[in-house]
């Protein structure tokens, strides 16, 4: 299963701060053995995050999205997923329960606001400060705050999705050839195994003796087959290649 992920917030883009998401959920999915197969950083723009939610939802498949889910006039995520799956934003109950549990009269009125999702939506837990995030459409809304933003991740990984056999990958270092040169061999290996990824991944060194292509094969279950019809077209050209460990 591919997941993609959503990264909103203009201090990502000015670089008042530096994304820490990718590598995480990148490392929590795989670890689970499912794929993280597309990242989008985006602003602070409502019209934007309404377009490209409303893109992402019509795919149908499941989707992270850290930000943008406060209180303040710049959060502005609740209401633009509201408006990208055409439900109304209204206030949920068990959230407010939550809010008002964490923050006493302090809930209202501003905090309060944070309960406020668009219809239909499923909570998450938070274990850090009991707001939760939300889930609608299979996209999966949480803080921006790394420390509270992936253990609510990988609570819905696991209660949602579980774990998948993992991805295996087998490559060779490929040397002595330019990538050009392999292209025949990739687009006629390519269509003989459909359901593994045939990749092929330059290494420019400063030297003739540095630069290598690690060229392979990525997916689930037997790649012995693909990897020898690879191994036998290298051969039919006299290129040299060597096994990656």
């Amino acid at each position: 299963m591919a997941f993609g992920l959503i990264v909103i917030g203009d201090e990502i883009l000015n670089g008042n701060r530096q994304d820490r998401h990718l590598a995480a959920f990148k490392g929590m999915i795989s670890a689970r053995g499912h794929q993280l197969g597309w990242c989008w950083i985006l602003p602070d723009e409502p019209e934007r995050l309404v377009r490209q939610l409303r893109a992402s939802m019509a795919e149908g498949s499941p989707v992270f999205c850290c930000g943008g889910i406060g209180a303040t006039p710049d959060d502005h995520t609740r209401a633009c997923v509201a408006a990208a799956a055409g439900v109304a934003l209204e206030q949920h109950a068990e959230a407010v329960k939550l809010i008002e549990g964490r923050f006493g009269a302090d809930a209202h009125p501003q905090r309060i606001r944070m309960a406020e999702l668009p219809a239909g939506a499923s909570l998450i837990p938070n274990p850090v400060n009991q707001v939760p995030g939300f889930g609608l459409n299979q996209h999966w809304f949480l803080p921006g705050f790394p420390q509270m933003a992936w253990p609510m991740a990988e609570w819905v990984l696991d209660r949602h999705y579980g774990r998948a056999e993992p991805l295996r990958e087998a490559t060779l270092e490929v040397r002595g050839a330019p990538e050009s040169r392999l292209i025949p061999l990739m687009e006629a290996l390519g269509p003989q195994f459909p359901a593994l990824k045939l990749f092929s991944l330059p290494h420019l060194g400063e030297t003739e003796a540095d630069r290598y292509i690690l060229l392979g094969f990525r997916g689930r279950g037997d790649l012995d087959a693909a990897m020898a019809a690879l191994r036998a077209g290298l051969d039919a050209q006299q290129v040299e290649y060597h096994p990656r460990a």
